[in-house]
């Protein structure tokens, strides 16, 4: 790779330029939203590195960006992204330059799980039943018909925002109003924009569910990582604790990578880093979403820790084009990636992590909050609760679910009621 070519890396957060500037060998251009820098604690990059461009006017980036490209005479040979809100502007640059990425209408697939759930049960994916709802009504109706348990969700959300279980059908009814307000309330993000007057609703599925990053690519997937979820036991439905790496043979899985390249090239990809959420129920995969990014969250740390695994720059190696040298998901199995909640609304007053400390199954703690930090819970909020997240080593004679919940109490949190 020449001086000049650089991979593009679309929308994402200053922790992870920064992580990407440390790492990437100087191969990264960042177009990032200006918000984003003012609010960084990270240092900024160079101006040749970054390009400061609000990411919703496609016209006023493309001006930006060849701008930017003849002042430093750069050439771009790729183009990544790791937030969801950002991956339909990423697939339209790269049809725009020419690069290789998913393309903007297998992007919209994946990124509206009602068509994503269509496209599966089609081109017979297993996947829980479900429907797209509008009313409260729709959601009640949908319980009756099923008599099981319901699921709801909006339809362009992400992670466990504003996902809810509903019991009964009386239940279902209350809890579509609360999801459909949520979703009213952030009309203005990126994320939900595009669907704010529907939800998903699917039946309820007992099982384990797992996560998984893989490279698909030539019809084949490698899969990269394979993580167990642990469910908070009090907190909202959907909330991840723990992810406990692992590999079909621990888990007595079915081989993954048939069952993933027909998951993915239903929703029209061929070529790409995905992220995948699926149960696994009897002897059923039953998938529930996917997307064309590597994992988030505490992920990356986890994989560089266990297994010396950067997916940062693997993203960037494979934009690029560049051979993946990937150490299989057994290499990191051994740890666990365990998140941490604040319990209760408030103002932090105080937090403290020298219990942890001194606990020798922990190897590393990665708090994002401090003193002053104002606690706002879900469902009104889901952001500002996580507080950071602690890499382990569990002693393997005891439970791990036990010990994510042990270690999680060691974290101490002094929060003070804010005023109204």
């Amino acid at each position: 790779m020449k001086n000049n070519e650089k991979i593009l890396v679309v929308g994402t957060t200053s922790d992870y330029i920064d992580w990407l500037r440390r790492t990437g060998e100087g191969r990264g251009l960042f177009l990032t939203d200006p918000q984003v820098r003012r609010q960084a604690k990270e240092p900024a990059p160079e101006a040749k590195e970054e390009i400061l461009c609000g990411l919703t006017d496609v016209g006023l980036i493309r001006m930006a960006l060849r701008d930017h490209l003849s002042q430093w005479n750069m050439i771009l040979s790729g183009i990544t992204c790791f937030d969801c809100e950002s991956l339909g502007l990423a697939a339209f640059l790269a049809e725009d330059l020419d690069l290789s990425f998913p393309s903007v209408e297998s992007v919209r697939i994946c990124r509206d799980k009602y068509t994503t759930s269509s496209r599966w049960l089609k081109r017979s994916v297993r996947t829980p039943r479900f429907m797209l709802g509008r009313t409260p009504y729709d959601a009640a109706d949908f319980r009756e018909k099923i008599g099981r348990p319901c699921v709801l969700k909006p339809v362009s959300g992400s992670g466990s925002e504003l996902v809810f279980r509903c019991e009964t059908v009386n239940g279902c009814q209350r809890t579509a109003r609360t999801l459909l307000q949520g979703i009213q309330e952030r009309k203005e993000n990126r994320l939900y924009k595009a669907a704010t007057d529907c939800f998903l609703i699917e039946e309820f599925i007992e099982g384990v569910e797992y996560s998984c990053d893989f490279a698909l690519q030539n019809k084949q997937v490698e899969i990269i990582r394979l993580t167990r979820k642990v469910k908070a036991p009090s907190a909202p439905f959907g909330t991840t604790m723990a992810y406990i790496p692992t590999t079909c043979e621990a888990e007595g899985l079915p081989p993954l990578e048939g069952l993933l390249a027909k998951a993915a090239q239903a929703l029209g990809l061929s070529r790409a880093l995905c992220m995948v959420d699926f149960l696994f129920s009897g002897d059923e995969v039953v998938f529930l979403e996917l997307t064309p990014r590597p994992g988030g969250d505490c992920l990356p740390h986890l994989l560089q820790y266990a297994a010396g695994l950067d997916m940062l720059k693997l993203a960037l190696d494979f934009a690029g084009r560049t051979g993946l040298d990937l150490p299989g998901p057994a290499a990191a199995v051994g740890s666990v990636g365990l998140r941490l909640h604040a319990d209760r609304a408030g103002r932090i007053k105080e937090i403290s992590t020298e219990l942890l400390e001194k606990d020798p199954r922990v190897k590393s703690i990665h708090l994002i909050r401090q003193n002053g930090h104002l606690v706002i819970l879900p469902p009104e909020e889901y952001e500002s609760w996580y507080l950071g997240h602690v890499l382990f080593t569990p002693d393997p004679l005891s439970d791990v679910e036990g010990q994510c919940e042990e270690l999680a109490r060691l974290l101490v949190v002094d929060i003070e009621a804010s005023e109204p």
